[in-house]
């Protein structure tokens, strides 16, 4: 598997575009962020492990293939990252979920945890780690270092916006981990921010500053 999949599909660069506009409503930044989460699900998703079952139709009998919805995991970087996990539960509705909090020192940029809660048996369920954005990779890497300690089948990385630090962070410290977005933007700045970006996304997301 590549290690960085851009999803262009026009209706998330639409949406995205109507998110980073800074007179977006944060009722509106909040359901595009959901909706291009659902959207994003169908790449992020795309080989995940399925089973051959026997159905009846209306017809016969048949073989058909599913999802083992219960061995899939959404863990949630919090605050920004409950929203893309809604978003994919809309399509995954049998998903467990996992919260991450973490919280990046002012100073430093380190992530500091806060929170930690997952699913149990975690090395029988493919994990998908859902966070707004990729900035200096920081709470990345640490996401992916504790999820780690669980030893689960397959870990995924999905943020909203990349840019070349933060993905160099976390593929510095994670090789093996893919990461789904949908743009790849141009830098950070001085305060850690993804240029041209969107702002910080969590008080967007939950309107506070």
């Amino acid at each position: 598997m590549n290690a960085v999949h851009v999803i262009d599909h026009p209706l998330v660069q639409h949406k995205l575009t109507l998110m980073r506009q800074a007179d977006t409503s944060t009722n509106d930044f909040r359901r595009l962020l959901t909706e291009i989460a659902t959207l994003m699900a169908y790449d992020v998703l795309a080989d995940i492990p399925m089973q051959e079952i026997t159905v009846k139709t209306p017809m016969e009998v048949t073989t058909g293939r599913v999802i083992d919805g219960k061995k899939l995991v959404f863990a949630s970087i919090l605050r920004g990252g409950t929203s893309i996990a809604d978003g994919m539960l809309t399509v995954v509705p049998g998903a467990r979920i996992g919260h991450i909090g973490l919280y990046r020192d002012p100073k430093t940029h380190v992530a500091v945890e806060y929170y930690f809660k997952m699913p149990r048996e975690l090395e029988e369920r493919d994990v998908v780690i859902v966070d707004p954005l990729l900035a200096t990779g920081h709470s990345a890497v640490a996401a992916v270092d504790r999820i780690k300690e669980y030893r689960p089948r397959s870990i995924r990385f999905v943020a909203l916006l990349t840019c070349p630090e933060g993905l160099a962070m976390l593929h510095g410290a994670h090789p093996d981990v893919p990461v789904f977005t949908a743009s790849v933007d141009r830098e950070l700045d001085a305060n850690g921010y993804i240029l041209p970006g969107l702002g910080d996304a969590g008080d967007r997301i939950y309107g506070t500053a």
